[in-house]
């Protein structure tokens, strides 16, 4: 592994020094210190116009700052919004940016990004420097500067910035030195530029404000919707607010988070693109959206996987891919951009994800959960969308056997993952209950057979004797994580034996054998589980959210195991950054790694708060 030095480190802010604001189509990261340094326009997966985090010198980026020393910095959202408050502490002088971009029905496409900075006390000085890199780096752009503002034109992309003061040009970027005092605002907007008519006014400062106010109501009355009044209210609240925040409105789709290629380790080559739709996340995403009273948003996403499931791809390893861009599209070739530094040195920077096209067999099992949670809590599945799911549980019990790359997505050789064997069961169960519940057509008794068949393989070949607990693969010794997900899958009771030394088995201390460190757990580990990659990397955010609902599921009858359940997940709490995101991982001093925020981290949260809550009420 690369070491990296301090030096180059100090040129990138942590991961879990950012927040997150976004219009539904994208999403913008600010920094404590008021730089935005990823942005991809139009789309979450477009290419980035900022993308500082990914190479210091090169990425460009776009910095509202005060423009002297001594700077404290905090950073929260607007109560119950997506509307983020950076705010800057000096002896001379207290100072606010407010980012957000518009939302809903009445707000303008064309507006991406608007920034107000004001002054709340005394005086202080800023500097702007607006610096776009457009397609991550690769197309140099022409600078206009004018009167009301400044344009950037590429071949495929131009944006403009309106400002309230004047800018300037200094070579590919505009810049601007300004003061304000006491009650005072500069306002600027970002957006995308169609054809060569007049550059649009800045927002006046009543205008400004009128702004402001709409995107706050906005996002206060979405959250007003939720139903979730349990003990960790403005924790789930904030989870609701990103799935929401990472949600792509015209399809319904949500991304696993709006970045690529934060390492998972750093300086490693554990680098991905995460800015797709997994089925693999289906059954999670459907049923946190249910429990915490958004049905209109898990219909849309339901809506985007049925496109999914009628169109399949002769091509594809499956009936289905495992991955799929926000409008849907297939063609996601992975590519590395040899031209960017990456977070710290984190090599290489990729685009695109050659795993949307592996074979995953447990994607399946996730899909018809999530179908069956759907039609339980929220809308009746027809039957047309009934013969395209019947297609796809038979293609299960035809091929699931077949060896695969598993949940993690190895780049290793195909083997036999006992979570996918298990989700191939939850495929067979979820089909034979929607089929049995609606009276719909299907042909149960092979269904039954196969599920049984099994179910009586994976408590043969996946459970090891030795380790006394089901392991990763058949064969082998090494522990996995996705073993937790057993009893929310209902595929064991919670407090059977096996089950309960699972547990344990995963709780035990990496150098013991086992996948944890002071609570927090890996999702394996790759000197014992060979993955094809080199390097190491943290500990799984979802997978110590998973142990927390193992643990309180098994609390039902060992009261014990509810009262550890509740220590670890507020435990967990401590390591959302302090606006309460989450990465993908946790390394070992606390830090985030891989991408951020990660959709998949916060759904597991919300899960396990609700039912830890169910449990605790329970026991009342």
């Amino acid at each position: 592994m690369l070491l990296v030095g301090p030096m180059r480190r100090s040129r990138y802010p942590p991961i879990e020094s950012h927040g997150v604001v976004g219009n539904l189509r994208t999403a913008a990261l600010v920094t404590l210190d008021g730089d935005v340094d990823w942005l991809c326009l139009p789309r979450f997966d477009s290419p980035s116009v900022f993308g500082s985090i990914l190479d210091a010198d090169r990425g460009g980026h776009f910095r509202i700052a005060p423009a002297t020393d001594e700077i404290r910095h905090e950073q929260r959202y607007w109560p119950d919004t997506n509307v983020l408050v950076t705010r800057f502490l000096h002896p001379e002088g207290i100072g606010e940016l407010e980012d957000s971009m518009p939302v809903g029905a009445e707000a303008s496409r064309d507006d991406h990004l608007v920034r107000r900075v004001r002054v709340v006390r005394g005086r202080l000085p800023f500097r702007l420097e607006c610096r776009p890199a457009f397609d991550y780096a690769r197309a140099p752009h022409a600078v206009h500067v004018g009167a009301r503002g400044a344009r950037f034109h590429s071949r495929q992309l131009s944006l403009g910035l309106a400002a309230s003061i004047p800018l300037a040009r200094d070579g590919d970027a505009a810049v601007a030195d300004f003061a304000l005092g006491q009650g005072e605002s500069a306002v600027f907007v970002l957006r995308t530029l169609h054809g060569d008519g007049e550059d649009p006014p800045c927002l006046g400062v009543g205008e400004a404000e009128a702004h402001f106010r709409a995107t706050v109501d906005y996002w206060q009355r979405w959250i007003a919707r939720c139903t979730y009044r349990g003990r960790w209210r403005e924790t789930v609240r904030r989870s609701a607010l990103l799935l929401k925040l990472l949600t792509y409105e015209p399809t319904g789709a949500i991304i696993a988070a709006p970045t690529t290629s934060l390492p998972e380790g750093i300086g490693g080559v554990r680098n991905w693109d995460y800015r797709f739709t997994w089925i693999r996340d289906a059954s999670f995403t459907v049923y946190a959206l249910l429990r915490v009273g958004f049905t209109d948003e898990a219909i849309h996403f339901m809506e985007f996987l049925q496109d999914r499931w009628r169109r399949r791809d002769a091509a594809c390893a499956g009936p289905l891919h495992v991955m799929y861009g926000v409008d849907g599209r297939t063609d996601l070739e992975e590519e590395e951009l040899s031209h960017l530094e990456g977070y710290c040195a984190s090599r290489p920077v990729r685009i695109g994800n050659a795993a949307h096209d592996q074979l995953q067999i447990d994607i399946y099992g996730e899909l018809m959960d999530a179908v069956y949670l759907h039609n339980k809590h929220a809308a009746p599945i027809g039957y047309d969308a009934w013969t395209h799911l019947r297609g796809l549980v038979d293609w299960v019990a035809e091929n699931w056997e077949r060896s695969d790359q598993g949940v993690w997505e190895a780049r290793s050789e195909p083997r036999d993952y006992v979570y996918s064997k298990f989700m191939s069961w939850v495929a067979l169960d979820r089909g034979l209950r929607l089929a049995a519940k609606r009276a719909l057509p299907a042909d149960h008794a092979r269904w039954l057979a196969t599920r049984d068949a099994i179910y009586e393989q994976v408590m043969r070949c996946g459970w090891n004797a030795e380790r006394n607990s089901f392991v990763q693969s058949y064969g082998e010794t090494a522990l996995d994580a996705s073993a937790l997900l057993m009893p929310l899958t209902f595929f064991m009771a919670p407090n059977d034996p096996r089950m309960l030394a699972t547990i344990d088995a995963i709780r035990a201390p990496l150098h013991r054998g086992g996948l944890a460190a002071d609570g927090l757990v890996y999702r394996y580990d790759p000197a014992h589980a060979p993955d094809g990659l080199p390097g190491t990397e943290g500990t799984f955010n979802m997978c110590s959210f998973w142990l927390v609902e193992a643990l309180t599921r098994a609390g039902r009858t060992d009261p014990a195991r509810l009262v550890e359940a509740r220590l670890l997940f507020e435990q967990m709490l401590g390591y959302g950054n302090h606006l309460g995101l989450y990465a993908e991982q946790t390394g070992t001093t606390g830090e985030a790694l891989g991408n951020f925020p990660q959709a998949f981290t916060h759904l597991s949260l919300i899960s396990a708060a609700f039912n830890l809550d169910r449990e605790l009420d329970r026991g009342r």
